[in-house]
């Protein structure tokens, strides 16, 4: 029995990717085994998002060679797209793979074991409208299940290399969706998590006529899905009527990541974001109307070239303003092949990482105090992992707006829902509480 081995770089379409690609080879009668050892085939789930996802990828690929200089290496995925060239020149890889052709990689590895020629399956990915159907039967979480519903994006955001590597958007049908989703249902997982490049184009691109709310609505009537999470979303789909129908979807967890990217109009511009900061906060308003208890997350980039010292300190106002749950801090790293990267007025390192360090405390500071404005509250908790706080050994779990508590069990509480009173925070992002039943 020949075995393999993945690894994966970069989001959690590429980790929902890896998923079904293990599961195709485990089917034609594979082993899976650790990236770590020795495998017959290494598959690296490459990411190019940054210059730093390039070097890992491109570190992964090597590391595999490596491993087993006799095993079959293979790259696929995003930075195959956005560095073709460079991998088919690369003697650490033997196969090159683009982002419209993982479902049919076992194929592909077969054929080159065969002939031993070297071989790149790669999709001229902004001039295909096919969506890549990958099905999960089952997921390495218990309790969460990612599903990709959505590849592809149209906005073309001037820093970002995405639409470049992943192409325009494609959605996956929605009776395809609700099939996988309600398999996994009956499977016994309680939450699903509605993941994808560019969740809100959801369906834009489908000939019946149909958006996310739908989607959501069709996931919210599954038996034995409780939860249902949503993948990061841009503020304009954030509407009345979205938010209508969104409160009457009970099974909704009250936690939204709406990417923001910047506080500052002009920064914004010059992102091409197509939005302004005033009409961002009047969604969060909207959000938190309408839904008790939510929580808003979001991502923003320092140190994007232009970003004065004033602007900066403009997106600190505006965060502060907002205040956020949690705030994911990138600094901006330049991508060949994207508006951005010819931009005049880049940022130096030293002060995007001081820009970055003023916005972590801030972050800090905003989680410590959501989380203590929830202490001596009785919320729904799903467990999902035992861990270790300290030297104590505590079952790990989320509310539905995404708290994360801790608390002492004698039995595995795994996969389960429990009241749970909210007792003290545990180092500012995690709260310690009491099972109520």
């Amino acid at each position: 029995m020949k075995s393999v081995a993945f690894h994966t770089l970069g989001c959690k379409v590429n980790a929902y990717e890896t998923m079904a690609m293990e599961q195709s080879f485990r089917e034609a009668g594979y082993e899976i085994v650790e990236f770590e050892g020795i495998a017959d085939i290494y598959i690296v789930n490459t990411c190019s998002v940054t210059n730093i996802a390039d070097r890992k990828s491109r570190q992964m690929l090597h590391k595999a060679k490596k491993n087993n200089p006799d095993a079959v290496v293979a790259a696929v995925g995003c930075y195959v797209q956005a560095a073709k060239e460079e991998l088919l020149k690369d003697n650490a890889v033997d196969l090159v793979i683009g982002n419209n052709r993982k479902n049919e990689l076992v194929s592909i590895v077969e054929e080159y074991i065969q002939d031993n020629a070297r071989n790149n399956d790669i999709v001229d990915i902004a001039h295909t409208n096919e969506y890549e159907e990958m099905k999960l039967g089952t997921q390495t979480e218990k309790t969460r299940a990612f599903i990709k519903v959505q590849d592809g994006c149209n906005q073309f955001c001037s820093y970002c290399i995405i639409p470049y590597t992943r192409g325009r958007v494609r959605s996956r049908k929605l009776k395809d969706c609700i099939n996988e989703i309600t398999k996994l249902a009956g499977m016994g997982y309680k939450e699903v998590v509605l993941t994808g490049i560019h969740l809100s184009s959801y369906g834009v691109d489908l000939e019946e006529k149909v958006s996310l709310i739908d989607l959501i609505e069709a996931v919210n009537g599954i038996e034995g899905i409780e939860r249902i999470r949503l993948g990061s979303l841009e503020p304009r789909i954030i509407t009345e009527t979205f938010t209508e129908r969104l409160e009457k979807c009970y099974k909704v967890c009250h936690h939204f990541h709406l990417s923001l990217q910047s506080g500052c109009d002009a920064t914004l511009k010059r992102m091409n974001r197509r939005y302004n900061s005033e009409e961002y906060f009047e969604k969060c308003k909207m959000l938190r109307e309408r839904l008790c208890d939510t929580a808003l997350t979001t991502d923003v980039i320092v140190g994007f070239p232009g970003e004065t010292e004033e602007e900066f300190f403009e997106t600190k106002s505006f965060l502060e303003r907002v205040n956020f749950y949690e705030t994911h801090i990138f600094k901006y790293s330049r991508r060949a092949g994207t508006v951005a990267d010819k931009m005049e007025n880049q940022v130096p390192d030293d002060v995007k990482s001081l820009r970055s360090d003023i916005l972590l405390e801030l972050d800090r500071k905003h989680q410590f105090e959501y989380n203590s404005s929830y202490l001596g509250r009785v919320m729904d908790v799903l467990f999902e992992e035992k861990d270790k706080l300290g030297d104590e050994e505590y079952y790990v779990g989320h509310t539905t707006n995404y708290i994360k508590v801790a608390v002492k069990s004698e039995r595995d509480i795994t996969n389960e829902i429990h009241a749970v009173s909210l007792v003290n925070v545990y180092k500012g992002r995690i709260v310690k509480g009491e099972i109520m039943s």
